[in-house]
């Protein structure tokens, strides 16, 4: 970021647009890291956050790694991200929904949404009542499209299959040791399927009771929300939000692998670094929790059914594949060699 807009996660974003709506009480911040490859594609958060300037960098941080996670996955969309700012109580009214969608149709195009945390997909169809640059939206069985959570937690399922390959050596995942943090729509999809192939799990939310119930239901244990990170396990799966791997956290890691769905996991550049010094196998986050992005693209575009999504989905592991040999070869960290990777697609190498 250059110094004179005061963000350090600017990074010649093309735009980053403020919006209020006092009657309907909408606070929000759309921000579009580029359009190199097509329009700015990525989600909405909806999100209580402390202040103003937390949302925004979270908005610059999210639509960077957009800009990224779409180019890697071979789509042509440029990166873009929504925040729309919750109050304490987070309620969320129609009316709000669609100011949303209005100042999403001011922007003429250049920035499609879809659901992300705190969204849904029937929150979809209410933005999409004041405009049509909006996808995740329900569809007719077999159809590319609706709630992208099954389509991001089968693709991060995959990854970790892999990861488990290159950091483990492990061909199948039967009584490898999976600590799970978030089991939302995505961390829980993720444990049920590595449960069903045998993974030893250990879960942790910030609901407590949903996590401890998925452990009774999974045949898996439930910890604190803050012990997971360091539990000793030989894969942990950060599924919640980002900016979690961080020098503190990371000189506590007592596992061999990381890779999971969450978004922007490393709190700064540096992170990556440090995981590589330690051994670390990381999978690079938007590399990984692609899935959804796919399923909601393809469906905005025209593209193809859910064959062709899950097709395309099952590219993951060659992917991160791709960046852990080039890593390798070049003794960088994945992270980097993914960033490197990803602006190079959009332009900017």
């Amino acid at each position: 970021m250059t110094s004179r807009w005061g963000f350090p996660d600017f990074d010649d974003h093309e735009g980053v647009h403020l919006f209020t709506d006092p009657k309907s009480g909408l606070q929000a911040v759309i921000a579009i890291h580029s359009t190199h490859l097509g329009p700015a594609g990525g989600g909405v958060r909806f999100w209580h956050y402390p202040n103003e300037t937390d949302a925004i960098t979270d908005a610059l941080r999210l639509s960077r790694g957009m800009s990224y996670k779409n180019a890697m996955a071979g789509l042509p969309m440029g990166g873009g991200k929504g925040v729309v700012l919750a109050g304490p109580d987070r309620a969320k009214t129609p009316e709000l929904l669609k100011a949303f969608g209005r100042a999403i149709q001011s922007l003429s195009g250049r920035y499609v949404t879809a659901e992300d945390v705190g969204m849904s997909d029937q929150d979809m169809v209410t933005i999409a009542t004041e405009t049509k640059h909006v996808s995740g939206l329900p569809v007719a069985s077999g159809a590319a499209g609706g709630n992208p959570g099954p389509s991001t937690a089968l693709g991060v399922y995959l990854g970790v299959k892999a990861a488990a390959k290159r950091g483990l050596g492990a061909d199948g995942m039967k009584g490898v040791h999976v600590a799970i943090q978030g089991v939302g729509s995505v961390g829980g999809g993720l444990a049920r399927l590595l449960a069903a192939d045998g993974a030893r799990l250990t879960l942790a939310d910030v609901d407590a009771g949903r996590a401890q119930a998925l452990a009774d239901e999974l045949g898996g244990e439930a910890v604190a929300a803050d012990a997971i990170l360091s539990v000793e396990a030989d894969i942990v799966s950060p599924n919640a939000l980002g900016a979690i791997l961080t020098e503190a956290s990371i000189a506590g890691l007592r596992t061999k692998v990381i890779a999971g769905g969450a978004n922007n996991q490393l709190a700064t550049p540096e992170d990556g670094w440090r995981l590589h010094a330690r051994g670390i196998t990381y999978a690079p986050d938007y590399v990984i929790n692609a899935g959804g992005i796919i399923n909601v693209c393809l469906e905005y575009l025209g593209q193809g059914d859910r064959a062709e999504v899950e097709a395309r989905i099952r590219k993951i592991p060659e992917r991160l594949d791709q960046v852990w040999d080039e890593s390798a070869r070049t003794g960088e960290p994945a992270a980097a060699v993914a960033d490197k990777i990803a602006q190079r697609l959009i332009g900017r190498g």
